[in-house]
């Protein structure tokens, strides 16, 4: 998919603001009524571990998945779910995440924003993440990315590639 930061930040800025406008989030301290973009979203571990508490509706995990270069199989992969469960839950009205596969978005949130702002659009992003990368040990990044150590270690290869830290 092809989409800019700012249209990116145009579809999420609402759905995460609606998110941490929700009843269920007053007992983690957010009632207010303030505007959220996605990028404060994503910089605020308060918001993020609130989010994660309560769990990720569908329709912001719907969105989110659009604009990363991951697949339904990657997306079913990484959530440790079938690919037919996750298919399942786009026709659930009112369907939240549990915490756990909550996590995951967030994290796969994250590398896609940083990826972006390192590469500048997805389809670089993409090829990056689907190519052996000798500092991570001739792997694929994308192999990476089902635990959060793996996760920690291809965020800090996009931060040195974004310095020109090459190894």
């Amino acid at each position: 998919m092809k989409a800019s930061k700012a249209t990116i930040d145009q579809k999420l800025n609402p759905e995460i603001s609606a998110l941490l406008a929700q009843s269920k989030m007053k007992k983690y301290g957010f009632s207010s009524t303030k505007s959220v973009t996605y990028d404060e979203f994503l910089s605020n571990k308060m918001f993020i571990i609130a989010a994660i508490r309560s769990g990720i509706p569908y329709t912001l995990f719907d969105l989110i998945r659009n604009f990363t270069p991951f697949s339904d199989k990657d997306w079913a992969n990484f959530l440790n779910i079938s690919t037919k469960s996750l298919n399942r839950y786009k026709s659930s009205v009112d369907f939240y995440f549990k915490p756990i596969h909550s996590e995951k978005i967030i994290e796969m949130a994250e590398v896609t924003n940083i990826g972006l702002d390192v590469f500048g659009n997805i389809e670089k992003l993409k090829l990056w993440i689907n190519t052996p990368n000798f500092a991570l040990g001739n792997l694929q990044s994308i192999d990476l990315l089902k635990d959060s150590y793996g996760k920690e270690l291809v965020v800090s290869e996009l931060v040195r590639v974004n310095h020109e830290i090459f190894i």
